[in-house]
């Protein structure tokens, strides 16, 4: 493949690329880049918010690259400081290896096992001496670790910051150090840490690896990033109803962003497709588009076709209008108050006389239970057989 071709599958969605022209000299050396990335199990089950990095090395795999997947179980015990303003409580190291299994088997639904190195950085860590730990140490100084944006921020507002958290981009540095990564991709969010890595691989002699920053995905509420704490996420081990269900909850505007992060169309389709809905396509064909990609990359396609079907079948009677006006409700709001105060009934009285009679749903199905706690997420909700809602819970 010519440079130019393997540069911009490299880039193809990448915020930066820093700095490029290494990037550029490295690919001319016409042979496999060892390509890191890492991710801390803190929960145990990975959403496409992941699989944009994934999703990246499985494209870099397909060029013929070294994978190496480093799961952060010595990480993990730490706590990534970055976005948080305050001191994240450790994990167990029986709760991190749990959640590094259900990595394992998740991550090989995208990449390909056989050609994929997985790598603990505990398999280093834990040899480190206090002596080795302490030399690490030494190879940053407080002045640069308060660079980090979110150290800044709470070291000017007067926030604690624990030292241990100034070890974490030391250690995820030092990952990069040991692996001899030619590249890293990470979340736009790790540019200090990704920048770290490099500065360490200077210091020990090494050619410094290229940093390849990827974009964070919002969630279903198409505000915050996706998050399984904040209910706004798609799962790679959830259903084929509800992965399908979700995808069909997004915004018009957010199905897009889905599309140049998640989808493996090639750019072409992608902009033939917002054409094609400028021309007069339905919005609600393009999404079955991304649902059946999405569903047939963790599932099946006949799983895939069969969701489509069972939503069409659902909601054919109910003639579904494509645009439908939106509400953004704060968590802790009741089912009565929701369906009164978007409209959808009349008031709290009637929106539970509809719910007694099986006149309410959510995304199709019926509600039954007057006192339901409602998750937060983008759901439809539908009284009768003509009024929807768009309802974001926060």
């Amino acid at each position: 493949m010519e440079i130019e071709q393997a540069l911009a599958i490299f880039t193809r969605g990448a915020d930066e690329t820093l700095p490029l022209d290494e990037l550029k000299k490295k690919l001319k050396k016409s042979k496999p880049l060892r390509i890191k990335t890492g991710f801390d199990p803190t929960a145990p089950d990975l959403h496409l918010g992941h699989t944009i990095l994934i999703n990246k090395l499985k494209q870099l795999q397909d060029l013929g690259h070294e994978i190496l997947f480093l799961i952060g179980d010595f990480t993990a015990m730490i706590g990534d400081p970055t976005g948080k303003s305050k001191t994240r409580p450790p994990l167990s190291r029986e709760q991190i290896q749990e959640n590094a299994k259900s990595y394992t088997k998740q991550v090989f639904k995208i990449l390909d096992k056989d050609k994929t190195t997985v790598v603990f950085n505990s398999q280093w860590m834990d040899k480190m001496t206090s002596m080795e730990f302490i030399q690490l140490a030494s190879k940053q100084t407080v002045a640069k670790m308060l660079e980090h944006d979110n150290f800044s921020k709470r070291y000017k507002s007067g926030q604690a910051i624990s030292i241990h958290e100034f070890l974490y981009p030391l250690v995820q540095g030092n990952d990069s150090v040991e692996l001899k990564s030619d590249v890293e991709i990470g979340g736009t969010d790790q540019k200090f840490n990704l920048l770290v890595g490099r500065e360490l691989q200077k210091q020990a002699g090494q050619e410094q690896q290229v940093i390849l920053t990827m974009p964070i995905l919002e969630g279903l509420d198409g505000v915050q990033k996706m998050s399984k704490s904040l209910n706004n996420y798609i799962g790679i081990d959830d259903t084929p109803d509800e992965m399908f269900g979700k995808i069909m909850s997004i915004s018009d505007e957010l199905m897009w962003r889905y599309f140049e992060l998640l989808s493996f169309q090639s750019l072409k389709v992608i902009t033939d497709l917002k054409q094609a809905m400028m021309q007069g396509k339905n919005p609600r064909d393009i999404k079955f588009i991304l649902a059946d990609e999405i569903i047939t990359r963790f599932h099946n396609i006949d799983t895939a076709k069969q969701m489509q079907q069972n939503f069409i079948d659902r909601f054919s009677k109910n003639q579904m209008p494509d645009e439908m006006d939106k509400f953004s409700f704060k968590a802790g709001i009741k089912i009565a108050n929701l369906l009164k105060d978007t409209g959808l009934c009349s008031s709290t009285s009637n929106a539970y006389q509809m719910i007694n009679q099986g006149g309410a749903k959510i995304n199709g199905k019926k509600i039954t239970d007057k006192n339901l706690e409602l998750e937060t997420g983008t759901n439809i909700y539908q009284v009768g057989k003509r009024k929807f809602a768009r309802v974001t819970i926060q």
